[in-house]
């Protein structure tokens, strides 16, 4: 009862906020799922739901989010910007700089899409840790997030926040209320792959943590399936700036390093790592090495907690 009260209260208050065409990015994760669904059911056709491929999501996923807000009954337009995004953050490899050019692209691509539709209100699936990190409330800025301190600030849209105050257990709750396909989906960071990448944004690099990422999700998934561990809250794969000795038959070869991240938590604000069996994490590593071949040759596991250290390693 109480998810359900919360379901009515937040579409009736976007019902008094939004009173014209309002727009929203639909990423497939579930805040933007969330959000978008109770503005859908609150003012209905008035919201262009958007979904921009960046060029920076995992594996498969443009074509799962396409499918999964059809089933919903939602329109969903696509806009292909991948060229855009890499081209603006090339060179750039200070983390913070990613996360704010990420955020100035995104309502860049808004602002043209606003022009076509006319909205008047951008809908945001910020959730209380997204503003919490970013320094809301005078709190020290932890990192930006590209919906909260990514945003220019010369915006010429209200921006209407229907989750700002929730955890992710919350929006999980709310999700599964709204029988939501992505309220059992992990976590994935706005600017996606691209501060899953340190260092340089180039394609071949994306493209290697993209494979990555995806052996790790199928591995873990299909382990804890078969009962060999714990289904973490998050699992990843982050490709390192950091170039080792490897050998690939008679050939000596200097490949970059992939560090596999898995953590268990509640709602985001702090998290421990999940102790996956060396036999998965073994096996994780050889398929990864073999994929990347001459990319990759060395496969570390991070075992931080959250704090010291965050979830995301940027």
């Amino acid at each position: 009862m109480k998810t359900e009260m919360l379901v009515d209260e937040a579409i009736e208050e976007l019902q008094n906020k939004i009173n014209d065409t309002a727009i929203i990015a639909c990423s497939g994760g579930i805040d933007s799922s969330v959000a978008a669904v109770l503005a859908h059911r609150a003012v209905g056709s008035l919201l262009h739901c958007v979904y921009v491929d960046t060029g920076f999501m995992r594996k498969n996923e443009s074509s799962e989010v396409t499918e999964m807000f059809t089933e919903m009954g939602i329109d969903l337009k696509v806009v292909n910007a991948s060229k855009r995004f890499f081209s603006s953050l090339e060179g750039v490899t200070d983390p913070e700089e990613k996360r704010k050019i990420i955020g100035e692209q995104f309502i860049r691509v808004f602002e043209e899409e606003q022009k076509i539709c006319g909205a008047k209100f951008l809908v945001q699936g910020t959730i209380a840790p997204d503003w919490i990190e970013s320094g809301g409330g005078e709190r020290d800025v932890i990192k930006s997030h590209h919906n909260v301190g990514g945003l220019p600030e010369d915006v010429d849209l209200d921006i209407v926040e229907p989750l700002r105050e929730f955890y992710k257990d919350e929006v999980r709750a709310i999700a599964r209320q709204l029988k939501i396909k992505s309220s059992e989906r992990q976590p994935f960071p706005g600017p996606g792959l691209a501060v899953r990448v340190l260092g340089d944004l180039t394609e071949s690099r994306v493209e290697a943590c993209r494979e990555a990422c995806h052996i790790v999700e199928t591995r873990i998934r299909e382990s804890a399936l078969a009962g060999e561990c714990d289904l973490p809250w998050q699992y990843f794969a982050a490709l390192l700036p950091v170039r080792s000795v490897g050998v690939h038959g008679d050939t000596r070869v200097h490949g970059e390093t992939i560090v596999v991240r898995a953590v268990t938590s509640i709602d985001g604000m702090s998290a421990k790592y999940s102790p996956i069996p060396h036999k998965v994490l073994a096996s994780i590593s050889t398929e990864i090495t073999n994929a990347l071949k001459g990319q990759v040759n060395r496969v570390v596991y991070d075992i931080t907690h959250k704090p010291p250290g965050t979830i995301e390693w940027e």
